[in-house]
This record gives structure tokens, sequence and C-alpha cells, in this order.
């Protein structure tokens, strides 16, 4: 399986990203700087956390103007899974692969901290080594995580079901104490509308070995490569 990871001026989580693709793929995936134009066959994309030029003008708005997301754009279009996490999520908004933007938290704190997650949609190429509602936990860093939309694409999201993850307590309520940053509906997570894009704020790299207290992002790195 070969996978790519797409770094900007700014990205902070991309070797976490490396190391979670190597352990998961046995094989070393591709650290594709933002300049280039080209990328070679790709299995995978992921567009990491991290602070893309500083979040200058807009969280992710500078970073879906670089060279490489011309291809990254293509490739999800002609059906490439693509996963954006935290950051990453915010650039496939600004992209317009994803519907909707990442404001600040209503809190307008960082956040920093781990959280539940119920899992909405486990049918997909990301999320089938779940089960629908099972409760798992992530950590999640940002300022800008609050998910808003209009109202006819969050009713298109939760009729289609595209909301991939949602914010809740250990026993899977999805109630306001529960939401971390304000997102509408208590969003962590989206699909396209064809599930090969997948954007989430919560951080799965972070999760994936004992040492790091949890490793329910194990499993949607195993997914991926189960897919293939």
């Amino acid at each position: 399986m070969k996978t790519a990871v797409i770094v900007f001026p700014g990205s902070n989580c991309d070797r976490d990203v490396q190391i979670a693709l190597r352990n998961a793929t046995d094989s070393e995936p591709l650290m594709i700087w933002h300049q280039e134009t080209e990328m070679p066959s790709i299995d995978l994309i992921v567009i990491p956390g991290g602070f893309s030029y500083g979040d200058y003008l807009r969280s992710g708005a500078m970073a879906a103007h670089s060279p490489i997301m011309r291809e990254v754009v293509s490739r999800a279009q002609s059906g490439t899974p693509t996963l954006g996490i935290c950051n990453g999520f915010q650039i496939l908004t600004e992209t317009g692969l994803l519907p909707g933007a990442l404001m600040r938290n209503t809190s307008l704190k960082f956040a920093c901290c781990s959280v539940f997650l119920r899992v909405e949609n486990s049918y997909s190429a990301f999320t089938h080594h779940y089960d629908d509602e099972e409760i798992i936990s992530m950590p999640i860093a940002h300022l800008d995580g609050s998910f808003y939309t209009d109202d006819f694409t969050l009713t298109k999201l939760i009729d289609n079901s595209l909301v991939a993850f949602r914010y809740c307590d250990a026993s899977g309520n999805t109630s306001k104490e529960a939401n971390p940053n304000g997102s509408l509906h208590n969003i962590a997570g989206i699909f396209n509308s064809s599930r090969n894009v997948l954007g989430m704020m919560p951080h799965p790299e972070r999760s994936t070995d004992p040492i790091m207290g949890r490793t329910d992002g194990a499993r949607l790195f195993d997914a991926l490569v189960a897919s293939f």
C-alpha cells in the first residue's frame, strides 16, 4: 500500500502520521512537500494537523492554495482515499473537498484534551473496523475546531449518513457538555458524498499505541490497510 503525507510549513503532526502509517502498512510513506506539483500513484493521501502557514488569514486558507493541493483535489475527486486531520480537515473545507468551515472554538480557548467520540457511520474504508454507535477516545488540540455549515448542508450530511464521528460523553450522549468546541450537532468528522474523503478534528495518529494511553486511532489506519 502506497501512502503519502502532505507537509506544509507549520505542519507539526506530519511525523506522527508518518509513524502511524509506517506501523500500519509496514512500508514508508512518502513525505510530499507542499511546493511539489506532482506525486506518483498513491493509495492513500493524508493531510496532517498543525498550523500551516501559521494559521494566517484563516486556518488552512493559505495551504489550500499550495501547488500540491491541485493534485490532491484531483486525486480525491477521482476516488483516492484522502484523510484530513485537524488542520488537514480545515484545509479540506478550504479546498471545497468537504463542506462547511471550522470556526473558532466557542470558548475562544485552545482545546487540548482527550475526548469521547461516537462512531456514526462504520460503512467506509476509514471506519469499518469500528461498530456503529461505538464509543471511542482520541485527543484533540485546536483553536478553530467548531464545525459550522448552513442548515441545508447540515441536513444533507445527516440524512445521507455523512457524519463520521460526533463528540459525546462516556455513555454516548451527545450533550452540550460533551462538545469541546461548539460544533454544530456535536460533529467531529465528516465524509464527502462518496465517502472516500474524511475530515476529522480528533487525532487518530496520537491514539495508536498503548504507550500513548489509547489505541482507538490504530483501528482507523488498520481499516484503511484492510480496504486494500
